[in-house]
């Protein structure tokens, strides 16, 4: 009797599952699938009629490993990335594909390797939103079958090989040296320009030069140089040229 008891006992223990908020159970009754999953909360699985696949329905984050990719410019990288997706319907993620968790990976590998093989270097450097874009476009559509829905993709890291590295150092230095070269020349410009106005303005007014002549004296006066030159207007000179006939 005890035992019958027990065995009973144990029976239902097994039976009974506790489910969490973010799980769902797929229950199949005599290898058949029940519409619904079955959660949260205490659920009832007739044993041995039935049998329960757990699912989780949290973000899960899967990291690509490094891809060994030959951009379009035939460059060699290295290329990592990062992909956010969710379970949205547990019967598909249980019936349409052996393993979700890793058929995700590996999509996301290929595409990965797909789409920036199809790009530049320079596109990859500098277009990653447009890439991210493209990535979670294409893995979504790949998943979405299987009942996955993948929400962000994101490239990580690009590791360059050092020749490349040290080429792009060189690029970015000389294009500096440009600018630099650039801004020089525009200053030198504009220096040129004031220079001709100031000609311009003394040229129109002759009293312009006599008050710069005054102003150059004055700055003279507060040197303590013992040797100064004066310049004279020539009028003085032809003045005194006047006299000596």
């Amino acid at each position: 009797m005890w035992i019958a008891i027990g065995i009973v006992v144990m029976w239902l223990v097994q039976c009974v599952k506790i489910l969490r908020e973010y799980e769902r159970a797929v229950v199949f009754r005599l290898g058949r699938v029940l519409s619904q999953p079955k959660g949260p909360g205490i659920i009832f699985v007739f044993i041995p009629f039935d049998r329960s696949e757990r699912v989780s329905l949290r973000t899960i984050t899967l990291d690509v490993p490094p891809q060994d990719i030959i951009t379009k410019d035939n460059v060699s990288v290295k290329v990592n990335a990062v992909v956010y997706y969710r379970v949205m319907d547990p019967i598909k993620a249980i019936n349409e594909i052996e393993d979700y968790n890793f058929a995700t990976s590996q999509i996301s590998q290929t595409t990965l390797r797909s789409v920036v093989g199809q790009v530049s270097l320079d596109d990859l450097l500098s277009n990653r939103e447009k890439l991210n874009a493209s990535l979670q476009e294409i893995i979504d559509k790949q998943t979405d079958p299987w009942g996955v829905k993948v929400s962000v993709v994101e490239i990580k890291h690009v590791d360059l090989p050092q020749e490349m590295q040290r080429a792009m150092a060189r690029q970015a230095e000389a294009e500096r040296e440009r600018r630099a070269k650039v801004i020089s020349a525009e200053g030198e410009f504009q220096a040129a320009e004031k220079l001709r106005q100031a000609a311009e303005t003394i040229a129109d007014q002759p009293m312009a030069m006599q008050m710069r002549y005054l102003q150059t004296l004055a700055n003279i006066s507060s040197d303590r140089s013992t040797l100064v030159v004066l310049p004279l207007p020539l009028e003085i000179l032809k003045a005194f040229q006047g006299k000596s006939k």
